[in-house]
């Protein structure tokens, strides 16, 4: 799964603005079911936000954390950089805030959703919990 969470000063979204920025979001991980993908914001009070020692209410950071995908390939890694900041910049630096983000990846074979061992990507179990959006029992099929 992509869990992403995103530290933002007080009244920084809508409801609107999370609702559009995480199907945004959601919408960079093509390849995974869309339930797969998890936004949490939380508001942080310019009292307890601080920059260089120093209370802010202009900055947000985001901690991505990639289990469903890991080990990117070098050529992708400035993908994501370059798509997660076309995504963000009407969010954050287009309002004047100063932003940072980053990606933590987890061992895929350290992640259970629902009781499930998620099934491996691309087989036809991970297709049917995209197609369904939603998990389900499935046979794992031995590696040859």
């Amino acid at each position: 799964m992509p869990l992403w969470k995103v530290y933002h000063p007080v009244d920084a979204f809508s409801d609107a603005d999370k609702q559009v920025l995480a199907e945004q979001i959601t919408d960079l991980y093509t390849r995974l079911p869309r339930f797969y993908v998890g936004v949490l914001f939380f508001e942080v009070p310019k009292q307890s936000f601080f920059m260089s020692g120093t209370p802010t209410d202009k900055f947000v950071r985001i901690n991505i954390d990639h289990i469903a995908i890991n080990n990117i390939p070098a050529d992708r890694k400035a993908w994501w950089i370059e798509n997660i900041n076309k995504v963000l910049a009407p969010f954050v630096k287009d309002r004047g805030f100063s932003w940072e983000f980053h990606i933590d990846e987890t061992l895929r074979d350290l992640w259970s959703i629902q009781g499930f061992v998620p099934p491996p990507a691309n087989s036809e179990a991970e297709n049917r919990w995209k197609a369904e959006n939603k998990p389900t029992a499935y046979e794992l099929l031995p590696s040859s």
